[in-house]
């Protein structure tokens, strides 16, 4: 399996939180990357907590030392793809979890969530941390 991943927002979210499972991970990671769907739900996260000043400069910091891949599409033919698939057999599941999932494969990355519904996604390299 690949040892370059795209991180979900829970696993980003779990490393803020100092969790153990996570960091260890990161030492014989090749390359780390988050898309800019994940960015966008962590700053919707920092603008409804109760400490938004902190929230926000803790993500600025981490944007700022992290790989982030966009959308184009590129991505969007992914998404498009994987939104039919997982219509067709009655499978939903969010829309930015779809951008997310369309991002780890236009890119070729593992993706590494905690959310189970990722494992629909037909040809998706999926790890949990």
């Amino acid at each position: 399996m690949s040892s370059r991943f795209l991180l979900d927002t829970n696993i980003v979210i779990a490393s803020f939180e100092g969790d153990s499972s996570v960091e260890e991970h990161y030492v014989w990671a090749e390359a780390i990357y988050v898309s800019s769907p994940t960015i966008g739900e962590l700053y919707y996260g920092a603008y409804k907590s109760g400490r938004v000043a902190a929230n926000l400069a803790r993500l600025e910091e981490f944007i700022a030392e992290t790989n982030v891949l966009e959308c184009d599409t590129a991505t969007a033919k992914y998404y498009g793809q994987i939104r039919n698939s997982l219509r067709s057999r009655g499978r939903p599941i969010s829309e930015n979890d779809m951008w997310i999932a369309a991002v780890a494969m236009q890119y070729q990355l593992t993706l590494v969530s905690r959310d189970i519904h990722f494992q629909y996604i037909d040809g998706l390299l999926l790890e949990r941390w």
